[in-house]
């Protein structure tokens, strides 16, 4: 285990010293992304991020080849220089995209022709298992072609999710570390000696992940552009095709062991599809939701699952942190499945009730404070709430409806201009008798203005109650003196 940690460390190591170099270059030569409408940040930030992290690549496969026994494991001479010359590739279409821009179909071919390398080098999906611990060799050319597929989808999957930030480098870091495991786990325990590669290379993928993060959660300092996601892409899709290629399905099936492979028929397919369950469900949503809209596949929305997120209530670095959680527990119950020796039943019990809390984590309208009030937060609203028991009437409308006297506002009772203190209510500058107001008629008293509606309560204010009424004026009234009568 030594060795993987060895790689892994270097890696992240190299990453993370080369990032602020890279940055200033990025800088230097204006690689920047300006900040779009469907952007969440709002200052351009440094791109070409993915320059430093294929440094902690080569760095980790160059020592790894120094290391007789991850040397003696790789199965061809070819196996680093095609890492080396896919990733490459990639890193220079993507410098050429995120510094002057490149059309969809340009990056595609730059792809297609990774996937190409990744053949040459003697990594292919050779076989896939069936029902029944069977397996299905495939012909050549539907090899090279599932294979070359498979690289694109993942590199396209891993770019859409790239819209928060750490969001992109945190899930393949988890699922990297979910291949470590596994992988380790066939080649040490079960003695597939073969099983060291995809092992090596997803060490090499979580520490580049992993020495990158500091950089990159938010707020990010810089970005990886299509540089790094078009090069973790193609790294998270060379692990599993490459222990794929290298595995005999027939060890599997026939290997009895009380630890690893409980189900080794469909493991192998599952295991990919479950960690990456989250770049392939956020891909698949979008190219079904572009298309039936008439826009092309490749055109850029905000619409993804980061972005749902958000819009739910979530903030930036909850949103990701959310992410990461349900990362996690796909990964965590497919993995568990081979290594774990429990009840079927506790698993997916324990997998059920993550899940549920994971809900509730990411959608607050299903707490059971909200299902209460359909949905929503329990508040007061309108200027007829109750005032609680001990506070003043009229300190503080805040607490009972929410609302306060507009800014120059006079407190009820008082209104228009130049009406004498005393009046109960004003016209306009003329004095007029307590309890009338304005030129419409006889208004209640503690109404003011022309034409106000007597059904319109003032806002609480001092000498009001809660409900805008008058408790009664400060002294009794005087009483009139009854006119003589007439000689």
């Amino acid at each position: 285990m030594r060795e993987y940690v060895l790689a892994l460390l270097l890696a992240a190591a190299t990453t993370y010293l080369l990032t602020p170099l890279v940055r200033r270059g990025a800088i230097a030569t204006n690689a920047m992304h300006a900040a779009r409408t469907r952007d969440v940040h709002v200052v351009p930030t440094p791109l070409l991020g993915g320059l430093a992290m294929y440094g902690g690549l080569a760095a980790g496969l160059l020592i790894a080849n120094q290391l007789t026994y991850l040397r003696e494991a790789f199965p061809s001479t070819r196996t680093v220089p095609g890492l080396l010359l896919a990733g490459g590739l990639l890193v220079i279409t993507g410098i050429i995209d995120d510094r002057w821009g490149m059309g969809a179909i340009s990056k595609l071919a730059a792809q297609v022709a990774a996937g190409g390398i990744l053949v040459w080098s003697q990594v292919e999906l050779s076989w896939v298992p069936g029902p029944s611990a069977r397996v299905y060799i495939l012909p050549p050319d539907l090899s090279l072609t599932l294979t070359i597929l498979l690289v694109v989808i993942t590199i396209n999957a891993v770019n859409f999710i790239d819209g928060l930030d750490g969001l992109a480098a945190g899930i393949v870091a988890i699922a990297a570390c979910s291949f470590l495991v596994y992988s380790y786990s066939l080649a040490r325990v079960v003695g597939i000696h073969s099983q060291s590669v995809p092992a090596l290379v997803a060490a090499l993928l979580a520490g580049m992940c992993l020495g990158f993060l500091p950089h990159n959660f938010y707020p990010a300092r810089i970005f990886m552009g299509d540089t790094g996601a078009m090069l973790i892409g193609l790294l998270l899709a060379y692990v599993p095709l490459s222990s794929t290629a290298m595995l005999d399905p027939s060890v599997l099936t026939h290997y009895n062991h009380t630890t690893v492979n409980r189900y080794p028929a469909i493991l192998p397919l599952l295991l990919p599809a479950a960690i990456l369950v989250i770049p392939y469900a956020d891909l698949l949503m979008a190219v079904v939701r572009r298309t039936r809209a008439g826009m092309s596949p490749f055109a850029a929305d905000k619409k993804h699952l980061h972005h749902r997120l958000l819009n739910i209530g979530h903030s930036h670095r909850q949103s990701v942190l959310i992410m990461y959680l349900w990362a996690t527990l796909f990964s965590a119950s497919v993995v568990s499945l081979s290594l774990v020796r429990t009840n079927l039943i506790v698993l997916v019990a324990l997998t059920l009730a993550a899940v549920l809390v994971l809900l509730l984590v990411t959608m607050p309208r299903l707490r059971p404070g909200r299902l209460r009030n359909g949905g929503r937060r329990l508040r007061s609203t309108g200027s007829h709430a109750e005032v609680p028991a001990g506070v003043p009437a009229g300190a503080g409308a805040r607490s009972a409806g929410g609302a306060q006297p507009a800014p120059g506002a006079q407190p009820a009772g008082v209104a228009g201009a130049g009406a004498p203190p005393s009046a109960g209510a004003a016209g306009a500058g003329a004095p007029q008798p307590p309890g009338a107001a304005g030129a419409g008629g006889r208004q209640p008293a503690g109404t003011a203005g022309a034409g106000a509606s007597p059904r319109v309560r003032p806002a609480a204010g001092p000498g009001t109650s809660s409900t805008g009424a008058r408790p009664g004026p400060p002294f009794p009234p005087r009483e009139r003196t009854p006119a003589a009568p007439q000689s």
